[in-house]
């Protein structure tokens, strides 16, 4: 189990990308259509001064159970030791262990 303070920082975290997404994705494209370089670095300053926690690319996978952030499968948002014992418990839907 990873600590609660982890857990809450990275829902911090998302609330902060949810918050600056339109305001990050609008500057980009103001970047991308600029042709004058000092246009571009001005709009890069005001691409730097977000909070860097409002970056998408700072977000880690965590398991909605556990909260561990290692193994992390993507379809059912479990870490590998939670899927493994949900499914052998037959939790999960389409999902048995492999035989041959």
């Amino acid at each position: 189990m990873a600590k609660q303070s982890t857990k809450q920082k990275e829902i911090k975290k998302q609330l902060l990308v949810k918050k600056y997404k339109t305001k990050r994705s609008t500057i980009k494209q103001q970047i991308k259509k600029s042709h004058l370089f000092s246009e571009q670095i001005k709009l890069q300053k005001q691409l730097q001064e977000l909070p860097r926690n409002s970056s998408p690319h700072r977000l880690r996978n965590r398991c909605w159970i556990t909260g561990r952030s290692r193994g992390v499968y993507s379809d059912f948002g479990l870490s590998r030791h939670v899927l493994r014992e949900m499914s052998h418990e037959c939790l999960l839907p389409g999902v048995r262990k492999a035989s041959w």
